[in-house]
């Protein structure tokens, strides 16, 4: 069975960044080399998009005014400005601007 490719999405969250900079880290302190910082970021990248994609249940509403978009790639881009977040009925959280980027759960050429 051909490795699925992942989108590398989560690696700019602040836990992927934080992975980056440890292993970053490591591999000047020559603990670990290269090829194996690269193995760890794919199971990064595909333990993020699957319990992402099975385990999140909860739903999120927005609302607000739609500054930017982009589509490259099979890849959405969104600015949007004056945003009001609503989690499952619960208190809205408003944000000056924000960056939403949405994508296919399978990358372009995948059957």
């Amino acid at each position: 069975m051909a490795d699925t490719k992942y989108y590398e999405l989560y690696r700019r969250s602040s836990l992927g960044g934080a992975l980056t900079d440890t292993l970053d880290t490591l591999i000047t302190e020559r603990r670990i080399e290269p090829q194996l910082a690269m193995k760890i970021l794919s199971n990064f990248d595909k333990a993020v998009a699957e319990v992402l994609a099975e385990k999140v249940k909860q739903r999120l509403t927005f609302k607000g005014h739609l500054d930017t978009y982009r589509f490259c790639d099979e890849v959405w881009t969104f600015i949007i400005k004056d945003i009001n977040f609503k989690l499952d009925n619960t208190n809205s959280i408003h944000a000056d601007k924000v960056k939403i980027v949405s994508c296919n759960t399978k990358r372009p050429g995948e059957v």
